[in-house]
């Protein structure tokens, strides 16, 4: 799998990165049409630890906007039969965390979803779809308007012209890593998403760790195909949990031959001291 924004462990470390919230706040501003004084992005995670940590699992990015509006933002790639119904619960999830003993409901932020999908997902044509709760016989009323889901199809973006002079368009075109000569027109009217490409580049840079963690996402969807197929719910934990294991030594014997310290070793692949001082006896 290519290390861009599309890989959702990439997205979230890029986005949660101390130092990289004007790149999420400009992209939320254009989608949601709102100006963002404050933004909170609840947990910063660097990508070694995301690559050493993640369970497969939901991972998406939460943050807070202007001390009363939570976002949660989440990239899927692989297309889940379930997938709106996940969303839907998850939003009610979200609400429901908010809501301490003796507080007022109005009190509770406006909440919403963001799911930006590889994947064509509602029966319509436009790119980007944001929810409302209407009254049956009066779609002009709105009744509810917390929590509000947006979906934004990447297939379908890919299908129109991007206007270049669009925020939102600029991002999207970054975020796909498709159309690669509208990422350069993008990059070049935007200064902030050229500043965007050069954290890309860094983040993701360093030709044999990226070699490792590409194996790794092999290995990782490779371990998964093979647990779905045979429903060996416990094999797929013992498999994952080994490859992950493995990965992790792996990438820290490469550490260890440029020359990294056992701490940054461990920050990195989260293995332990007794563990990296084995790999140097070898």
């Amino acid at each position: 799998m290519a290390l861009n924004l599309k890989n959702d462990i990439v997205f979230k470390a890029f986005f949660s990165r101390k130092g990289n919230e004007k790149f999420l706040r400009e992209f939320l501003e254009a989608l949601l049409k709102i100006q963002i004084k404050d933004i909170i992005i609840t947990e910063e995670v660097s990508l070694e630890k995301l690559f050493a940590e993640e369970k497969g699992g939901r991972l998406d990015l939460l943050a807070i906007l202007n001390n009363n509006m939570t976002v949660d933002i989440e990239m899927q790639v692989k297309k889940q039969p379930d997938f709106i119904e996940r969303t839907t619960m998850y939003g009610s999830k979200l609400l429901a965390q908010q809501i301490g003993s003796g507080m007022d409901y109005k009190q509770v932020n406006q909440t919403i979803l963001i799911n930006i999908l590889d994947f064509n997902l509602l029966n319509v044509k436009d790119y980007l779809s944001e929810t409302e709760i209407v009254l049956k016989k009066h779609k002009d009323y709105i009744v509810m308007k917390n929590p509000k889901w947006y979906f934004i199809e990447l297939p379908k973006f890919r299908k129109i012209k991007p206007n270049l002079e669009n925020k939102l368009e600029q991002w999207l075109l970054f975020m796909d890593d498709y159309d690669k000569e509208g990422i350069k027109m993008a990059e070049s009217k935007n200064r902030t998403l050229k500043e965007a490409r050069k954290m890309m580049d860094f983040l993701t840079g360093g030709d044999e760790l990226k070699r490792l963690r590409e194996k790794w996402e092999i290995e990782r969807n490779w371990d998964r195909q093979i647990a779905e197929s045979r429903g060996e719910q416990r094999g797929e934990r013992k498999g994952k949990k080994a490859g992950m294991k493995q990965a992790q030594l792996e990438i820290a014997r490469k550490l260890l031959s440029m020359g990294k310290s056992v701490a940054e070793i461990i920050e990195i692949t989260g293995l332990k001291k007794e563990e990296i001082g084995s790999l140097k006896q070898q």
